[in-house]
């Protein structure tokens, strides 16, 4: 299966028989971000995470500091 990253529009073959691939195709909303993009966004979280002004909202509770 053919997909494209959303984030830099960079057209990759995944395994047709994979998880993510059957989701791709039965639910049309789900994405794909190829590994190099997800890597970097998990480092960019990862930096912010340390810096402790990080924190999360989650569903009308109050913030939820991540450290």
């Amino acid at each position: 299966m053919r997909v494209k990253c959303i984030m830099c529009d960079k057209i990759e073959s995944i395994d047709d028989q994979l998880p993510s691939a059957k989701k791709l195709r039965n639910r049309p909303i789900h994405t794909y971000m190829c590994e190099a993009c997800r890597a970097r966004i998990a480092e960019k979280t990862e930096q912010r995470i340390r810096t402790g002004q990080f924190f999360v909202y989650r569903s009308g509770k109050e913030k939820e500091w991540l450290s």
